[in-house]
């Protein structure tokens, strides 16, 4: 699996040519199983997008988003914000026109009985996908143990794979996230610490190359606005929603209200928080992950976040 350091690479060199291929009127927009990201699927199953113009491409990690941005066989994908830093890092020109969510317990890392504790982790292989926000979460949860990145084997685990390298056991350990934690834990895997006790560290964000967004700017405003009425729709009607959405996200319908338990999910107003009077709220979360990356060496060097926020494809709020 690609090491975030080869990703940085690929980033930093397929912009050289990946510009140069003609214009497509077609927004495709990337994105994994994550129930943060997974309204927009609840959109497409409930016929709010055409997908003549609006298409979803599954991913079956966020590295393989990254690099389908970086190559732009995609024009947007739905990446967490410190991935959003590393392709800006990478030289890519894209903008945040949508926050998904704030994870406030759907990040998680599952253990294998007996391990209870963070501390357990000591000598043992974790699995995490070093590209994304995996690498984040088990450094502070590390950091929170008072164990070093040495002090554990890490195992390259894309998201794809988490049920597989579990039941084969090929791990200790899994960064993993809803709804693959809710399956681990139907395998007998253990929550042993969650997002929640680092808040604000992974925000779920929706991500587009500024050329596309000036080429297809209808088309992304459909987009957002097709969103929002599914989550419009995941909130007055739960039970169609869960019953909708169980399929993809493999879980049960009565399963898929506990995984959403552990997301804040912003709706139009909160956006409009976030990313209006010049993306202040956005910049400042970014400045705060940014700093982490640094610390924890997931980024070379400081990332300009100027522009880095831009409203204008949100509907209206509420």
């Amino acid at each position: 699996m690609p090491t975030r350091r080869d990703v940085l690479a690929s980033l930093l060199t397929l912009p050289l040519w990946a510009g140069c291929q003609p214009a497509r009127p077609l927004v495709r927009v990337a994105g994994i199983v994550w129930v943060g990201y997974e309204l927009l699927f609840l959109a497409r199953e409930l016929g709010l997008m055409d997908e003549a113009v609006v298409r979803l491409v599954e991913m079956p990690s966020n590295t393989a988003s990254l690099m389908a941005l970086a190559s732009k066989e995609v024009e947007a994908a739905c990446l967490t914000l410190d991935e959003c830093l590393l392709a800006r890092e990478g030289g890519l020109d894209v903008r945040v026109i949508l926050v998904f969510d704030d994870s406030a317990g759907a990040d998680v890392v599952m253990a294998r009985p007996p391990l209870r504790t963070p501390r357990d982790l000591a000598g043992r292989r974790i699995g995490v996908e070093e590209t994304a926000a995996g690498a984040l979460m088990l450094s502070k949860s590390l950091e929170i143990a008072g164990l070093a990145p040495g002090d554990v084997v890490k195992v390259p685990v894309t998201g794809d794979r988490h049920l597989a390298a579990y039941q084969a056991g090929e791990v200790d350990a899994l960064v993993s996230w809803e709804p693959h934690a809710t399956q681990l834990e139907a395998l007998g895997a253990r929550r042993i610490i969650d997002s929640r006790a680092f808040p604000g560290l992974i925000v779920d964000v929706l991500v587009a190359h500024a050329s596309a967004l000036a080429a297809t700017a209808e088309s992304f405003r459909q987009l957002t606005a097709a969103y929002f009425a599914a989550l419009d729709h995941f909130l007055q009607k739960p039970a169609d929603a869960a019953r909708r959405m169980a399929p993809r996200l493999g879980i049960p319908p009565e399963a898929v209200a506990r995984a959403y338990a552990g997301v804040r999910m912003m709706d139009r107003r909160a956006n409009r928080a976030w990313l209006g009077e010049g993306g202040e709220r956005l910049t400042a979360a970014a400045t705060q992950v940014q700093t982490l990356m640094l610390q924890n060496g997931l980024l070379r060097r400081p990332v300009a976040l100027a522009g880095l926020a831009d409203a204008r494809f949100l509907p209206e709020a509420a």
